[in-house]
């Protein structure tokens, strides 16, 4: 057996269409009407549809339910952040450095769903190491292996 994708509920497709593609810069792969999935690897589902197919009311669809979130990395995270601060979207916290080092910050999609958007940890690695870090210093920072930090090494000394 074969997970294919999350597939999110959504009131408004394409208010949410546009917001997948235009700040996270995903690209539609996929769409049936109701139903349209992203290069990404998710899809988004109609509630009037999805309602349909489950043969429940509207009233069993909860809001923010803060019990899952869709989670992307970039190599620019700077520029995601300015891009983010010129869009109206609702922060569930601003950003925050984790121990590990990586910079993530989460936000709400237009329907409630949790988005976090982190720093690719080979982004992490590479500043750590050009802080002047050792690559022992910057794998147990990290928490990942020495070989994964050497690799990253490797590509700042290209």
């Amino acid at each position: 057996m074969k997970l294919q994708c999350p597939m999110l509920v959504v009131s408004d497709l394409a208010v949410s269409r546009a917001f997948y593609e235009t700040l996270l810069g995903q690209e539609v792969i996929l769409d049936f009407g109701a139903n349209i999935t992203f290069n990404g690897g998710f899809a988004l589902q109609t509630e009037e549809s999805w309602l349909q197919f489950i043969g429940k009311p509207g009233s069993v669809l909860k809001k923010k339910p803060h019990d899952m979130e869709l989670y992307f990395e970039t190599e620019a995270f700077d520029a995601f952040l300015q891009q983010l601060e010129t869009q109206t979207v609702e922060l569930v916290h601003p950003m925050q450095e984790m121990p590990w080092g990586q910079r993530m910050v989460r936000f709400y999609d237009p329907d409630g769903h949790i988005i976090e958007v982190g720093e690719s940890m080979q982004t992490v690695i590479c500043r750590f190491l050009r802080q002047g870090m050792s690559a022992e210093q910057v794998a147990q920072k990290s928490q990942h292996p020495i070989e994964f930090v050497r690799q990253c090494e490797a590509l700042l000394n290209q």
